[in-house]
């Protein structure tokens, strides 16, 4: 089964272990302080990129002086160079990393969330680590993975890093974010406290495993049964693309995750998505793309991002659409795993940006000819998500025939 994400219940469950493991044989708080300092030293990497109350800072120390009012502290330094001593608990390391989950074990021997930044307003923006000139090596080709791009710059960061920099270089134009490029460096320099590099594109590939993203949940939405979906009239036969989908049985259905940077709950009208299609339909085609651009940066896992900047450019240059949609999925497919049988239905919002992107890409694999794509991918749909809200079923029969959507059918 794909990985899934994880019910509140066995998130728990996991983190009173993982306490346990930490706290064997320490009887005491002093002792037990100890040993969180002692794990601390073994499993976390120092020193490590991490935020406190959303500024960016390295932690360089994790350390207990025996007070136990005082606690855990860490030692951060700041992009200016100065150092601070804060507690512990109010360290946010990445998502997934090993300083996350022993700070979540430490909050929760504290009686706090465990958890805290997720409980942060999703539109509250951090500010994200700069590169350092020690970060490069310009005597050797520099890999980047690209997070947004403008006509002249593209926002990147490192790859294997949460570093950013940007990039000025010729071909940028060739360039969708979510891709590695490899750089063949000329200058590094520094304006404004940003950090730039100047090069030559020597390529560009997409490698979603490298990027180092958490993938997005999955939450298990319970059992669906084919024998209680609606496949048309009762005197109406049964369509041929519907019988194995039939035959297999009930399955789990599940909602992906949506990550939406800037997004406000609290506010319906603060969706960027819906700010960028009215600058769109108002003529405002930078602006609108601008929006995009800015959440792909923000987060790559943002999928709708890479689905609308695939619609601004299906129309003219279908190959350059067909990469951004490719690169949504394949973030998207990182959830999934390589036996995901399960379904994502278009009645679950949150699963509407994957299948937008699977939906583009198929489409662009047809008018690219690549049909045997096609028809794999809206077969791939049809079973994810039987309703068939986008209308995949009207062009399996095309894209099996090889016809191109300009091309008319016999009647």
């Amino acid at each position: 089964m794909a990985k899934q994400r994880r019910s509140k219940k066995d998130s728990a469950a996991a983190l009173d272990e993982f306490l346990d493991k930490i706290l064997t044989d320490a009887h005491g708080e002093d002792e037990q302080l100890w040993a969180f300092r002692q794990a601390f030293e073994d499993n976390v990497d120092l020193p490590a990129d991490a935020f406190v109350i959303g500024e960016p800072v390295s932690v360089v120390e994790v350390d207990y002086d025996g007070n136990e009012r005082r606690g855990l502290t860490a030692k951060c330094r700041r992009e200016d160079g100065s150092e601070h001593v804060v507690a512990a608990s109010d360290v946010v390391f990445a998502s997934g990393s090993n300083g996350a989950s022993h700070v979540a074990a430490y909050r929760k021997w504290l009686g706090l969330d465990p958890y805290p930044a997720e409980a942060q307003a999703p539109h509250r923006r951090k500010r994200q680590h700069k590169a350092t000139a020690e970060d490069l090596d310009l005597s050797r080709p520099v890999e980047l993975v690209t997070l947004s791009v403008k006509q002249r710059a593209a926002r990147c960061r490192l790859l294997g890093s949460d570093r950013i920099i940007t990039l000025r270089a010729s071909r940028l134009w060739n360039v969708v974010p979510g891709e590695i490029v490899t750089v063949k460096p000329r200058k590094q320099w520094r304006y404004a406290g940003h950090p730039y590099l100047s090069g030559e594109i020597e390529s560009t590939r997409l490698d979603v495993a490298a990027l180092g993203l958490v993938p997005l949940g999955l939450e298990d939405m319970g059992m669906w049964d084919p024998k209680k979906h609606y496949w048309g009239e009762d005197n109406e036969p049964i369509e041929e693309w519907a019988k194995p989908i039939i035959a297999c049985g009930s399955r789990p259905e599940f909602e992906m995750e949506q990550v939406m940077p800037g997004a406000d709950p609290e506010d319906p009208f603060s969706d960027p998505i819906t700010v960028s299609n009215d600058l769109k339909q108002a003529g405002e085609y930078r602006e609108a793309e601008k929006i995009l651009m800015e959440l792909c940066q923000s987060d790559l896992r943002c999928l709708d991002a890479h689905t609308h900047l695939g619609n601004t450019v299906f129309d003219r240059r279908p190959k350059d659409a067909f990469r951004h949609y490719e690169v949504g999925l394949r973030i998207g497919e990182l959830a999934l795993g390589n036996d995901f049988d399960g379904l994502l239905p278009w009645g679950h919002i949150d699963n509407r940006p994957f299948l937008r992107c699977m939906h583009g890409y198929g489409l662009c694999s047809g008018r690219l000819g690549r049909f045997h794509e096609a028809e794999r991918v809206f077969d791939r749909m049809l079973w994810l998500n039987p309703s068939d809200n986008q209308g995949v079923r009207f062009l399996i029969e095309d894209v099996r025939a090889g016809r191109t959507w300009e091309e008319p059918r016999d009647e």
